[in-house]
C-alpha cells in the first residue's frame, strides 16, 4: 500500500509541476516546439523503419564499444594497482618491521 501512494505521489507531483511550469510562456512555447520535433521524427520513423532500425544498431554497436573501452580501461588500471601493491609487499617482505 505504501508504495502505491508513493508512486501515485511522484506522478501527482510531475504532473502539478509541469502544469506549473506551462504557466510561462516561453516553457509552452518550448514544448510545443519539442511535441512537434517528436511527431516529425517519429512520422518519419514509422515510414522508414529500416532506417530505425539501423540507427538502432548502430547506437547499441556505440555503446557497446565505449563498455569495451572502459572495461579494458579498468582492467588494466587494476593490473597497474596489482603490481605496484605487489612491488611494495616485496619490498618490505625482505625487512624485518621494527
Amino acid at each position: 500500500m505504501g508504495k502505491r501512494k508513493i508512486i501515485l505521489g511522484v506522478v501527482a507531483g510531475a504532473v502539478a509541476g509541469g502544469a506549473v511550469a506551462l504557466l510561462d510562456k516561453e516553457a509552452r512555447s518550448y514544448a510545443c516546439k519539442k511535441v512537434k520535433d517528436v511527431k516529425s521524427a517519429s512520422s518519419y520513423y514509422i515510414s522508414n523503419p529500416s532506417e530505425a532500425i539501423q540507427g538502432l544498431q548502430s547506437t547499441v554497436d556505440k555503446v557497446n564499444q565505449v563498455f569495451e573501452s572502459g572495461s579494458a580501461n579498468a582492467m588494466n588500471a587494476l593490473e597497474q594497482v596489482e603490481q605496484t601493491l605487489d612491488k611494495v609487499t616485496n619490498k618490505f617482505s625482505g625487512k624485518e618491521i621494527e
